[in-house]
């Protein structure tokens, strides 16, 4: 099969397609034909080992560990382990995999596949998975949105922030959107019934009337959040600011500012480590189907421009998702 490999760490030049062997899969595991895969900022973090901690996370201390990139995917099962109950050959699925997505075949455990949500297609589909998780946790477990809630979505045109605004809108949320010009249009779109251009207003600019703030850029001092948010509002840090220097990178600001900041107040700051499953792709699937819901796809390139893809991401502000066709 061809799929996209890297040897060493580095920037998107230490990518290339490459032929290999279709992965095996064990008992528990689906064999899936990828028709699509999704590019996240995940996929940057492994493949230039930064921050430093990742490489000490057991992703590889001076090499990848595994040599295939990507974890979203969307395809239909090419053949099922022995204690699969869920699957058979021939279905439509989604969902994420360990062993890298970039390619034309990937094993993906059977717990963390769902099936396609009907209507969408292969492309629509693997830009759900990862962002779209994300999203969902942040909204509905961390920030605990109800309805009557004012939520602000920072970074509401990207991957994450495009599903944030949409489900926060279906709990019942008003949504004010943080994005740059070019996306206004958008998130209003999605439901946003305000939109603040991060390139003229600042996020405090209404002061703290904000019940839930959902930060998916990763950018902007905790001090500066809070200044927007309620007394007793909730502020989640859904984004880490993968490029900072330093050993833990952005995610110093959740890992080891947050909880020090959090004993001097009554708000509640929430760091968010997302657990995938099929319970919550499958929870996806019903706000996709009964158009609550909708993918955003940005750009997608073929699988053999997956450097290409990973620069476009690499440069900030990409439009909803990026994906790769198979």
């Amino acid at each position: 099969m061809k799929a996209i490999v890297q040897d060493v760490y580095g920037p998107a030049g230490v990518l290339r397609l490459e032929e290999t062997d279709p992965p095996p899969i064990g008992d528990d595991e689906v064999l899936v034909r990828v028709r699509a895969a999704g590019v996240d900022p995940g996929v940057w973090v492994l493949m230039t080992g930064r921050p430093p901690a990742v490489r000490l996370m057991g992703f590889g201390l001076r090499r990848p560990k595994e040599r295939v990139r990507g974890r979203d995917l969307a395809g239909t099962v090419e053949a099922v382990g022995s204690r699969v109950t869920r699957f058979r050959p021939g279905d439509e699925v989604h969902g994420t995999c360990d062993h890298g997505s970039f390619a034309e075949y990937a094993a993906a455990p059977e717990r963390l596949l769902a099936r396609k949500p009907a209507g969408l297609s292969f492309e629509e589909a693997a830009a759900v998975p990862v962002s779209g998780t994300t999203a969902l946790q942040a909204v509905r477990d961390a920030g605990q949105v109800r309805p009557g809630h004012r939520v602000m979505v920072i970074g509401a045109g990207g991957g994450i922030g495009t599903f944030a605004v949409q489900i926060a809108k279906a709990l019942g949320a008003s949504v004010v959107a943080v994005c740059g010009p070019g996306k206004a249009d958008l998130v209003r779109s999605l439901g946003a019934e305000e939109v603040i251009d991060y390139t003229r207003e600042e996020v405090d600019r209404d002061g703290p009337r904000h019940d839930v703030i959902i930060d998916a850029a990763g950018c902007r001092p905790m001090s500066l959040l809070r200044r927007a948010l309620t007394p007793r509002g909730t502020l989640v840090l859904a984004g880490g600011g993968h490029d900072a220097p330093g050993l833990l990178g952005g995610y110093s600001r959740a890992l080891l500012r947050r909880p020090l900041v959090q004993l001097a107040t009554r708000q509640r700051l929430r760091g968010l480590t997302v657990r995938e499953s099929a319970d919550d792709l499958a929870e996806l699937g019903g706000l996709i189907e009964s158009g609550a819901v909708r993918p955003v796809i940005g750009r997608a390139y073929p699988l053999a421009e997956a450097p290409a893809a990973i620069e476009h991401l690499a440069q900030g502000h990409p439009t909803g998702k990026i994906v790769l066709t198979v």
